[in-house]
């Protein structure tokens, strides 16, 4: 990950190749965290909490195999009783149900031929609605079951079927929970679009919209495109509630949506789009520290902003979606934080970013030095003095250059009037047909460009106009 290697050192040590050990407490409870989702996204959290989290690792899990059991995937169960055996075996949850698996692989069989047993009768009377309905059951039971790839061919099949923009709706809100499930940003993405495109203006539709902003948000920032993840999360609307839940929450669309402003926004960007966003300030204000970070960074205290995330870092190392993304996120965002505080000066002292921006007992040398090789930093080194100065530029060269291009763009404007003059005395000037750009000879303003096509059209006397 970008830069990753000069960062100051995170309160993580790799568990194995795929897990990351996750050493420091997070700041959130457990149970008014998990609270927040609903599905199979809450069984992926408290797996990823408890493989994750030394400190919340067995009541995780063992929240994990609870979970599993209430549901129809045996194979989730499994694996959340395996790793729960492994690092809290005298929980008693960590001992294997082999009577359960047993009973509810029996169950979804019987549950899958009855409804695949349905719906081969209703296609061969042709019923449509029933047809539909019988996909829409098929596939709920496949995703129940873990089956994601049969899950999402059903849920498919119910397109062929669809008789009002509701059942589009529908099917759609299918898919993108399947496909976020399956990580396939791609179908996420176009299925949005799809629901979008049969919107109306009602209030019935409007309240899908926090729900289709959020979706799009998350796969923006899951594909790596902070900026334009910023903007759509900025952008959602309020009441999105526990309408998300299987996918998102409102409190992880102020992490996710601060956290993207912050790496891909400027201080006056920050403050308009942000701060001062009335609709944002409902989702902010369940995540405090977002706002304090953002405020302290638009106010130039950098050191307190990444304060705030380091503080908060464990938590968001335990999330799903952020934790794979959070290094590069504060790698750019303190690599802004040093050239904003860096603008003002012609030089600095090394030591003085030490202070400001190392952690104890280590230099921010090396990070200076790859910012400046990787364009991010317009300055040099000095290594004598130990100071950060700034490339200077050539005031002299910048104002021949303005001087030339002003001298090219009146030249150009020049020979436009000039090749107007000529064509109004040939008289060539021929009246075209009103509302439009084209004249009888089949010339139009593109012959002169456009700042003497307008001229052309507002001349009033000694000539025939073009309408």
């Amino acid at each position: 990950m970008t830069g990753t290697q000069n960062l100051p050192s995170s309160p993580t040590q790799s568990r194995s190749k795929k897990t990351l050990l996750v050493t420091d407490p997070p700041k959130f409870d457990l149970e008014s965290y998990i609270q927040n989702y609903q599905g199979r996204t809450r069984f992926e959290r408290l797996l990823q909490i408890g493989l994750c989290s030394t400190f919340l690792g067995v009541d995780a899990l063992r929240l994990a195999v609870k979970e599993a059991k209430q549901g129809k995937d045996t194979k989730r169960y499994i694996q959340a009783q395996g790793h729960l055996q492994t690092i809290g075996p005298n929980e008693p949850e960590s001992r294997r149900d082999q009577a359960w698996i047993e009973a509810t692989d029996k169950k979804n069989q019987a549950e899958t031929t009855r409804l695949q047993t349905e719906l081969n009768g209703y296609k061969h009377n042709l019923i449509k609605e029933s047809i539909r309905m019988g996909n829409e059951d098929l596939g709920k039971q496949y995703q129940a079951m873990g089956d994601l790839p049969k899950a999402s061919e059903a849920f498919s099949r119910m397109r062929q079927d669809i008789s009002i923009s509701k059942h589009i709706v529908d099917v759609s809100r299918h898919l993108i929970e399947v496909a976020t499930e399956q990580r396939n940003w791609m179908t996420v993405t176009s299925n949005v679009q799809k629901i979008r495109g049969i919107l109306s203006s009602s209030d019935e539709d409007k309240s899908i919209l926090p729900y289709l902003q959020a979706a799009e948000a998350l796969a923006c920032f899951e594909n790596g495109d902070y900026r334009n993840a910023a903007l759509v999360f900025l952008g959602t609307d309020t009441g999105l509630g526990s309408t998300a839940a299987t996918i998102i929450s409102p409190n992880d669309v102020a992490i996710y949506g601060g956290l993207c402003a912050l790496a891909s926004m400027d201080r006056n960007e920050l403050q308009k789009k942000v701060l001062e966003n009335s609709s944002f300030r409902t989702y902010l204000e369940l995540e405090p520290q977002i706002r304090r970070a953002i405020a302290f960074f638009v106010n130039s205290r950098y050191t307190a902003c990444l304060n705030v995330l380091e503080t908060y870092r464990a938590d968001y190392l335990l999330d799903i979606y952020l934790q794979k993304h959070f290094e590069e996120l504060y790698h750019l965002i303190r690599s802004k934080s040093i050239v904003q505080y860096f603008i003002p000066f012609s030089c600095v002292t090394v030591d003085s970013l030490n202070q400001a921006f190392a952690p104890p007992g280590k230099t921010v040398d090396k990070e200076l030095a790859m910012m400046i090789q990787n364009n991010e930093l317009n300055a040099r080194i000095n290594t004598i003095e130990r100071l950060l100065e700034a490339v200077p530029s050539n005031p002299r060269t910048e104002l021949q250059r303005g001087a030339l291009q002003i001298t090219d763009d009146y030249a150009r404007e020049a020979r436009r009037r000039i090749m107007h003059m000529n064509v109004s005395m040939a008289d060539l000037e021929v009246k075209g047909k009103r509302g439009t750009g084209h004249n009888n000879m089949g010339l139009s303003d593109d012959l002169f460009g456009e700042p003497v096509g307008r001229e052309l059209r507002s001349r009033g006397a000694g000539s025939t106009m073009l309408s």
